[in-house]
């Protein structure tokens, strides 16, 4: 089975221009909060592994029948038996895994994104993996390419915990919020990758460059001053320091 996925209920957070208001921990809880929201949007995703009602043997089955049927691209009769395999063992990550990227491949998204949620609320608690952030990140793209922001920012972010060497995501993340007039997403998008990943400079100097549109000239020099901290041999950033105190003191 190919794996379609990318590595690629309304946000908790009030998503303001300025600095976060909240310290680190109860952001943080409010994020996680914010995720467990949407996630919970598709219901009977507490399934359990084990029980009466669990057939083991019949979900293997069904689930390499449906594996033999997505090689041979019958992709309906794949998801048949994904879905049959799912019914028997409603924890069977890997069965939800294949529906769920099926529904993808196929363009079906709609139908995709309750799996993926579901994969996902069984994924937390077993420690990041490669499947868990795909899951995430493709959840978030989903809902920002239907233009659901407030949903699609919970997924960016927690993306960006889950995979925090991945700046890219963050700038893609980022560039659509700003191009739809929400420079406030962007923003909460920045911080959170400032968050993980406090050495990046150019965060720091995007953040600025965000404030400094939305005419915040104090708000951007105290980002840029933060990224001349970050990369000190930078005479780049030292220049941006300097050239924006010089307009505030105009």
């Amino acid at each position: 089975m190919k794996l379609f996925l990318r590595i690629s209920l309304t946000l908790a957070l009030v998503l303001t221009l300025g600095p976060p208001l909240l310290t680190t921990a109860n952001a943080q809880q409010q994020d996680d909060d914010a995720f467990a929201e949407v996630l919970s949007r598709y219901g009977s995703l507490n399934v359990q592994r084990n029980g009466a009602a669990v057939d083991t043997e019949l979900a293997q089955r069904m689930y390499r029948r449906g594996n033999t049927y997505s090689n041979l691209e019958r992709y309906e009769e794949a998801i048949a038996e994904y879905r049959k395999a799912v019914a028997a063992d409603p924890g069977f990550t890997e069965a939800l895994r294949n529906l769920a990227n099926t529904y993808y491949y196929l363009e079906r998204y709609d139908e995709a994104k309750p799996f993926l949620a579901r994969f996902v609320a069984l994924q937390e608690g077993e420690g990041t993996t490669a499947g868990l952030i795909a899951a995430v990140s493709t959840l978030g793209e989903l809902e920002r390419n239907e233009g659901n922001y407030d949903v699609s920012v919970v997924y960016d972010l927690k993306a960006i915990e889950l995979d925090p060497g991945n700046d890219s995501q963050v700038h893609i993340m980022a560039n659509m919020y700003l191009n739809n007039d929400h420079p406030g997403y962007a923003i909460r998008i920045y911080e959170k990758a400032i968050e993980v990943m406090p050495g990046n400079a150019f965060y720091y100097r995007t953040l600025g460059r965000i404030h400094e549109q939305n005419a915040e000239l104090d708000r951007a020099l105290a980002r840029y001053e933060q990224a001349a901290e970050a990369d000190p041999d930078s005479s780049f950033y030292e220049d941006l320091v300097e050239s924006t105190r010089a307009r505030l003191q105009r």
